[in-house]
């Protein structure tokens, strides 16, 4: 993970032995209902409040302003601990902000969904990989919620557990969760909802303290099937490829490749690029955990693979060491 493509897929993508039941019973329709009301009330509301990302020993508290229109959605988001950092969304356009190191990335849609719109859409896979079960009642943030719980089938994946607000849908709360610890953990401490917002605290705040950002555009091309000539050929159960793209930043002549798998909730990527030296010994390395994210790399063929998802280390790896190369040239 060298080169300059790579680091900022990285960035954006949120750094900071299977069993199944023969006859897995269905989710309640209730509950179904409620991960429906979580996935569109972003949609719906307008909303300020800040939140506070918590893993370990590690908090990160942000403010979130997000209003809606007949132009759809627009969204500021500011990191407020540690190293200043800013997204701008309107609609799919998505802009980081990195003052630290006068960068600005620009993309057509986000690799990482942010808090609350959490969820994926379709709901549809859901069942097959985890139970999805109604709680009981709790208050968050001075507001009463109904508690859904996604318990995973297996040990490939991570549970999660979902604090939704009854009057609008809205996800207050969301901790993810390893043999019933918590891994990370979302959580509103502020928030209010469908006032009037003013369209100048959707504006970014880094850009008018200097002149100097860099703008990096973040360039995705669709693939057809087998085209990128890489393949995952043992997934773990439950997971299925998504898409497959060519991503590059402006100025980069050698794009990374791409492949974006999920179980119907957790998000896996798994980045190709040409290593840095070339004859250099082969690598398998796993990194240290951030949060639910595990990373693990490894060199084929003269490649670095990248593989990066809110899994579990040894789904990661098995993955990671099922990707091989159909000597498809993709880099031109």
């Amino acid at each position: 993970m060298r080169r300059g493509v790579t680091i900022v897929l990285l960035l954006l993508s949120g750094l900071v032995l299977p069993s199944f039941a023969q006859d897995p019973p269905s989710a309640t329709d209730e509950a179904q209902e409620w991960l429906q009301r979580v996935v569109v009330a972003p949609r719906q509301h307008n909303y300020i409040g800040t939140f506070v990302y918590s893993s370990g020993g590690h908090m990160e508290t942000s403010r979130i302003v997000h209003m809606v229109n007949s132009e759809g959605e627009s969204e500021r988001i500011e990191v407020l601990d540690g190293s200043p950092r800013e997204v701008i969304r309107n609609n799919d356009e998505v802009r980081c902000y990195f003052p630290e190191r006068n960068t600005v990335v620009t993309e057509k849609r986000g690799l990482r969904k942010f808090f609350p719109a959490l969820l994926p859409e379709p709901l549809s896979k859901l069942n097959d990989n985890y139970i999805v079960k109604k709680g009981g009642k709790e208050r968050i943030s001075d507001r009463e919620c109904q508690v859904i719980v996604l318990e995973s089938r297996d040990n490939m994946r991570y549970s999660q557990k979902l604090w939704v607000d009854i009057s609008t849908g809205l996800l207050l709360k969301a901790a993810v969760m390893d043999k019933g610890q918590v891994v990370e953990q979302f959580v509103f401490t502020q928030l209010e909802i469908d006032g009037d917002i003013d369209e100048k605290l959707l504006e970014p705040k880094y850009l008018t303290k200097s002149s100097k950002f860099h703008v990096t555009k973040l360039v995705s091309s669709k693939m057809g099937k087998g085209e990128l000539g890489w393949q995952v050929e043992n997934l773990p159960p439950g997971f299925m490829k998504v898409t497959e793209v060519k991503r590059s930043l402006s100025g980069e002549s050698t794009p990374v490749g791409h492949i974006s798998l999920s179980d119907g909730l957790a998000a896996v990527s798994v980045f190709i690029e040409p290593a840095e030296k070339s004859g250099s010994q082969p690598i398998q390395k796993s990194f240290p955990r951030q949060g639910a994210i595990n990373i693990y790399t490894r060199t084929v063929g003269g490649n670095m693979v990248t593989t990066i998802g809110e899994v579990p280390p040894a789904t990661v790896m098995q993955i990671g060491n099922s990707v091989v190369n159909h000597k498809v040239n993709w880099t031109k």
